[in-house]
């Protein structure tokens, strides 16, 4: 074998080994990146049980419910149109509560019934991940005026939550 042809086969062999490295990579980013999904969409059936993602939204009041002797806790998340029942069985953050916004990591069983395995509560009164702000903001202007909407107790710790006037907008982040 000639120098040239040593030398051409470990080019090769370093642009493949650079490929591969790049391609795997990218898979793996693509399969930790999880969509952000709300109640709204869950109802609609666009999330399938047993597929990982992102719950969003604000704790219904008067939902929350502590097992005894246990970490388990069942709570509802609300985006004023619909609601989602959840489930998780470790430590709540202590910012954690009813009527404040939260975001969830986890999946749907066939139950319907998020169980998650991250939940993260906002951190101020003054912060919301822009989708959730989003998300609930269409759902207020969309779904909240009504009798329905008056009727359920997450449209009650809407005046009280995270409105619009909340929202930081992106000039102040």
């Amino acid at each position: 074998m000639t120098p040239r042809r040593r030398r051409l086969y470990w080019v090769l062999g370093i642009v493949v080994g650079v490929s591969a490295a790049t391609a795997l990579a990218l898979q793996a980013f693509r399969q930790n990146v999880m969509g952000y999904d709300d109640p709204t969409q869950i109802a609609a059936g666009q999330v399938k049980p047993g597929k990982r993602f992102t719950l969003g939204g604000m704790v219904q009041q008067g939902s929350l419910r502590r097992a005894a002797g246990s970490l388990d806790v069942d709570f509802v998340v609300t985006d004023f149109r619909h609601s989602v029942p959840v489930h998780y069985d470790k430590v709540l953050p202590d910012l954690f509560r009813e009527g404040a916004g939260m975001v969830a990591h986890g999946r749907l069983d066939e139950r319907g019934i998020f169980v998650a395995d991250e939940v993260l509560a906002k951190h101020d009164e003054k912060y919301m991940p822009p989708e959730v702000a989003r998300s609930l903001e269409q759902a207020k202007a969309g779904g909240a005026s009504g009798a329905a909407a008056a009727s359920t107790p997450a449209a009650a710790g809407a005046t009280s939550g995270i409105g619009a006037a909340n929202v930081p907008s992106t000039q102040e982040r």
